[in-house]
């Protein structure tokens, strides 16, 4: 399994490049593993709306 540390942090600002939220961009302020393994954050928007998306379809800037 892949360390959460080594993908994003809180605090990190990201660009997402995959999935329903393709285009967004804003802050990493949750990063959680659910029990199927995936690594989920929630980001903060630029227009301060949060959204939920899975650390695999972020970048960071």
């Amino acid at each position: 399994m892949t360390d959460i540390s080594s993908l994003v942090a809180n605090g990190d600002r990201c660009r997402v490049i995959a999935g329903t939220h393709k285009g967004r961009s804003g802050t990493i302020e949750d990063l959680h593993r659910s029990k199927g393994g995936n690594i989920t954050i929630t980001v903060r928007g630029e227009d301060q709306e949060r959204f939920k998306t899975l650390a695999r379809n972020v970048e960071k800037i």
